[in-house]
């Protein structure tokens, strides 16, 4: 985990509104979050993490916790759309951003349009991604909250800050039209409890359930980007009508839906609207990758059957993925029963390996792995070259619940309490060169 810088700024009421600047600009973009948000963890996300970095690289980017949520301060009431701008307001002067671009998803960009409707002059344009003008249904806003929905949102609230409140989360989208993929399930349930209390969320959802913000709307004239995408119909048609009464508004619709979405692609679709140059985009970068598959899984998927190995699989893919999620890999292919995943270090690539090894046996199945470290040449956000072709191998030479790493691995963790035994020298198929490998002894 990174460590950011949090700074503090505090509002004349004596508030404290935790914020976080990242990157140089030119360009200042505002942030805001939806439902959650911890300007700590958020970076943490698999959408939202990959998403801050890529617009780091074209502005100076500005996070801020609204208050009563994540680090700001909590002894606070719930604070309205006015209290949020006035935060909104304090966070600005204290980075010196004079004419930002606010950005925002949902809910949270509501204050943003409050801004840019009062003080034109101070904000450059809006980015909104699927935008929102009121929580609840009426005979003349379809898209709102129906009666069913909001029941069964307040009922998920009792599990606020628990797993159950992901999985109950995940129910209510789905009766609402929105998909939210069940890998999002722990995370949602982890960045609840860090955003607020059970009972700040409900009131949270009280003020939210009883905002409307389209005569805001309205009076919005800076040029804004809505965002909405094609296979999320609901949503698709709630952003054509914000456009239809925001004066300066642009819709952009992107292909896939939100769950799919892919966070550097909105990034990019950002950069053109914002008019910053294209970032420099580094050829190669120095990884580590970690290769895993399971041992005589042909023999074993024929004896299970392709129902119950089915199963098995999916149970496997689970452990690996919490694995690599909670040793910060990224997950760059997953091909049968193998996985190919890349870290920013060698000593975590190794404990990620031996957590699945350890893991998968409750299975009743052995994987061998593979860990090697060196350039690899980077292609949209997929890492090859001949150094991913010799991580491969060195797995494939590995035994059951073993992992072997190269000397670069070994040489590389030196300190970090991992022991290895020397494995030999070995021919890698189609790699130059004879590879001292090393089997990790824990």
């Amino acid at each position: 985990m990174q460590i950011r810088d949090t700074q503090y700024a505090r509002t004349p009421d004596g508030a404290y509104i935790a914020y976080q600047t990242t990157g140089d600009g030119p360009i200042d973009l505002v942030w805001q979050f939806d439902w959650l948000g911890n300007v700590d963890l958020v970076w943490e996300e698999r959408t939202f993490g990959p998403f801050f970095t890529a617009t780091a690289r074209f502005s100076r980017l500005i996070l801020h916790d609204r208050r009563g949520t994540g680090l700001s301060s909590r002894n606070v009431p719930a604070p309205s759309l006015e209290t949020r701008v006035a935060d909104l307001r304090c966070v600005l002067d204290a980075v010196g951003a004079t004419r930002p671009i606010l950005g925002g998803i949902r809910e949270g960009a509501s204050p943003n349009a409050l801004l840019a409707a009062t003080e034109p002059d101070r904000v450059r344009s809006l980015i909104w991604h699927a935008p929102t003008a009121r929580s609840v249904w009426t005979p003349d806003y379809p898209w709102g909250a129906k009666p069913e929905y909001v029941e069964l949102d307040q009922r998920s609230l009792e599990h606020w800050g628990t797993a159950a409140y992901g999985r109950a989360f995940i129910e209510t989208e789905a009766s609402g039209g929105h998909e939210v993929s069940d890998e999002e399930e722990a995370m949602i349930g982890f960045m609840s409890r860090h955003t607020t209390t059970p009972d700040v969320a409900r009131e949270l959802a009280r003020v939210w359930y009883a905002t409307d913000i389209r005569d805001v709307l309205r009076a919005v004239r800076i040029p804004t980007l809505l965002l909405a995408h094609q296979e999320d119909e609901l949503t698709l048609s709630e952003a054509e009508y914000v456009a239809s009464i925001m004066p300066e508004a642009t819709l952009r619709i992107m292909p896939g839906s939100e769950s799919t979405l892919e966070p550097t692609e909105v990034a990019e679709v950002i950069r053109e609207f914002v008019g910053a140059e294209a970032p420099v985009d580094l050829d190669t970068v120095l990884s580590t990758i970690l290769f895993t598959d399971i041992v005589g899984s042909t023999a074993r998927q024929a004896a299970l059957g392709d129902r119950a190995w089915k199963g098995l699989i999916e149970r496997h893919h689970a452990i690996v993925r919490e694995a690599l999620s909670r040793w910060r890999g990224v997950e760059q292919d997953t091909a049968g029963d193998g996985f190919y995943a890349t870290f920013d270090g060698p000593a975590r690539a190794i404990r990620c390996g031996m957590e699945i090894v350890e893991r998968v046996r409750e299975l009743g199945v052995e994987i061998r792995a593979g860990v090697h470290t060196g350039e690899c040449e980077v292609v949209g956000t997929k890492h090859t070259g001949i150094a991913v072709s010799i991580g491969a191998r060195v797995a494939a030479l590995a035994g059951p619940s073993e992992i072997l790493v190269s000397q670069t691995v070994r040489d590389l963790v030196a300190g970090s309490g991992l022991s290895f035994v020397d494995a030999g020298e070995h021919g890698l198929k189609g790699v130059p060169d004879r590879w001292r490998l090393y089997r990790v002894a824990g």
